[in-house]
């Protein structure tokens, strides 16, 4: 997960905050991401479903291409693999271990491992891939060996080494006892060193049985929002993305802090974000000989001297009362620090009080963290069961970093909820809810328009039941990035065309046309009046001749001193426009020298008043 500053850039801060700084602990994830991904490349991976379903092979393939393209537009700076096992043909550093195949090596994804993945898909890729790699003997200890000297030689800091295997077979060895032994004695190393290794089974005739083998073999749930070892294969594409996009991407926390409950009852938390909008990636500068990234480096220095000003020789300033105030960076920090980052817990309130207007940012997730403070998710849970049996979320006082102004947040109650495979959908925590304060709240004056009947109103509540569905926002796209990616993707692969895309926040007009039938009509018959289209362009103004068609112009409007002081008693004067307001200035020999609308109201105020 990205810095905090990726999410909200211009929400109550300045660009001068130092990076990584998100909470007094100092806490900074570093490092990359590497996923490798280990493929059973036997006979009865190439064998073709029912029906003319795609092999375990080709849906592997689609797999991979999915997460390639997918790291290349999030993050591609992440190291990805490819290493087949079982194969015919050898081929891995120094060529240590035998039907062992290293397709693709611990490195970034690029346009060139794509097109490279996309040869191995339908029928003509498990020809390529009979002939290329082959299917042989298989020995999983040794590709997991071959796995580990694949991480020893990556040079970079890793945050996170994740082992994704892909095979049809629950037996890999046929019984082999001692190439079991030593499988399970290689899979005990690498998760030694931090590799975390998952099984992606897939479906076989007579079903695939974990307890045979693999128990052994992968890691266990990292924690309890986990996917963890699902014990149905899969048998169709979306299962199996479904649960490599669960696996692949590491969760991390924004911030770490602590919920301060009273004196000395400090919770640890955790702030995670669960939705973020997705922009399209900045542009990169290159230069244009040799195509590389641009760095480019401020200076600042002196106008009238010239010389390289130092961070240290640079001031701030404001001007206040006419007067210059120069201040030192230390001043300009102490000024602007609040308070250490953290929660500190005012109060509860029920929950009727928490309005749908007072929800005036996304919200974030908090949720215990163990290994900061032992008894931190005792602590939190027993906070949560209350709030939810008392129907009251807890407003607290939220400083998120360190030079970061405090906001009123309410912590909003979520329960866990399980689907009907005792899979978790929603965790349990609380959610911030981000409180306005008093400045923020406007007085509107809306306009006044006529009242609906009641049987418009009803005829309307009939459309509306015949419209409504359940919505899922991850069931919508949006169209303009991903035509901003396929066009990216269609440049770098070499193809023809872009893939075509499917607005899908387009209304499906035939669709509603069959739900409401004839309602449609009679709600306009309701509401227009008759031979009135609403659809119809309006009629053109028709030009004065005696004018030589310029537009007529509107009467000064003049108003008695009787009426301008009912206006400044009701506080009205500000909805005059600025003409009349002249005008009345005119008329009452009030002189100002300013032309604002403030300027005046304040001198006829003070005519009135006098």
């Amino acid at each position: 997960m990205a810095e905090w500053n990726a999410y909200y850039q211009n929400e109550d801060e300045e660009g001068e905050e130092e990076e990584g700084e998100h909470s007094g602990r100092d806490y900074k994830i570093t490092g990359r991401d590497s996923l490798v991904f280990l493929v059973d490349a036997s006979k009865e991976m190439f064998i073709k479903g029912e029906d003319g379903e795609p092999s375990n092979f080709d849906m592997t393939m689609q797999v991979v291409r999915t997460v390639y393209t997918s790291k290349i537009i999030s993050s591609d700076k992440d190291l990805v693999a490819l290493v087949f096992y079982g194969t015919e043909e050898s081929k891995n550093p120094r060529n240590s271990f035998k039907h062992v195949y290293v397709y693709h090596d611990l490195s970034e994804p690029g346009a060139k491992r794509v097109q490279e993945v996309d040869a191995l898909r339908g029928e003509k890729g498990a020809k390529l891939a009979a002939e290329t790699i082959g299917s042989g003997e298989t020995s999983l200890g040794d590709a997991l060996w071959c796995c580990a000297n694949l991480y020893s030689d990556i040079k970079l800091r890793l945050s996170h080494k994740r082992l994704m295997i892909f095979t049809c077979r629950d037996e890999p060895h046929g019984g082999d006892s001692v190439k079991d032994r030593q499988a399970r004695t290689k899979a005990s190393d690498l998760k030694e060193t931090g590799v975390v290794i998952d099984l992606m089974h897939l479906m076989k005739p007579g079903g695939f049985d974990i307890s045979l083998f693999f128990c052994d073999i992968v890691s266990p749930p990292e924690d309890e929002s986990e996917l963890g070892l699902q014990l149905q294969p899969s048998d169709k594409l979306e299962d199996l993305l479904k649960r490599v996009r669960a696996k692949e991407l590491k969760k991390r926390a924004l911030a770490r802090l602590n919920l301060c409950l009273g004196e000395g009852i400090n919770v640890a938390v955790g702030i995670y974000a669960t939705a973020v909008a997705a922009r399209k990636p900045g542009s990169i500068k290159l230069y244009r000989e040799t195509n590389e990234p641009v760095r480019s480096k401020t200076r600042t220095f002196h106008t009238q001297t010239g010389s390289l000003l130092l961070p240290s020789e640079i001031k701030k300033a404001q001007y206040y009362g006419g007067k210059e105030i120069v201040m030192e960076r230390d001043e300009v920090d102490a000024i602007k620090k609040f308070d250490d980052p953290g929660l500190f817990l005012i109060g509860f309130k029920p929950m009727e009080k928490l309005k749908l207007h007072h929800h005036i940012r996304p919200a974030v997730f908090l949720y215990p963290e163990e290994d900061e403070v032992k008894g931190s998710s005792c602590l939190f849970s027993a906070l949560l069961k209350k709030c939810s049996e008392r129907n009251v979320f807890a407003l607290c006082r939220f400083i998120s970093r360190r030079n970061y102004p405090p906001r009123f947040v309410a912590l909003l109650p979520q329960n866990e909820e399980l689907d009907e495979g005792k899979v978790q959908i929603t965790p349990p925590g609380f959610n911030v809810i981000y409180l306005p304060f008093a400045d923020d709240f406007r007085t509107l004056d809306p306009p006044q328009f006529p009242s609906a009947s009641q049987t418009q109103v009803d005829k309307m509540k009939e459309i509306v039941s015949k419209l409504r569905f359940k919505y899922r926002s991850e069931g919508f796209e949006n169209p303009v990035i991903q035509q901003h990616f396929r066009n990216l993707e269609a440049l770098a692969l070499d193809m023809m065309a872009p893939e075509e895309i499917e607005d899908l926040i387009m209304p499906k007009v035939d669709q509603i046309d069959q739900r409401l039938g004839p309602l449609v009509q009679e709600f306009k018959d309701l509401v227009y009046p008759a031979y009135y289209n609403p659809e119809s362009k309006p009629a053109a103004k028709r030009k004065t001749a005696d004018t030589g068609g310029g537009a007529e112009k509107k009467p000064k409007v003049e108003l008695t001193e009787d009426e301008l002081k009912a206006h400044m008693q009701n506080n009205t004067l500000v909805k005059l426009t600025v003409p009349v307001l002249k005008d009345a200035c005119k008329q009452f020999g009030v002189r100002t020298t300013g032309t604002k609308k403030q300027e005046l109201i304040d001198a006829l105020i003070a005519r009135l008043r006098s």
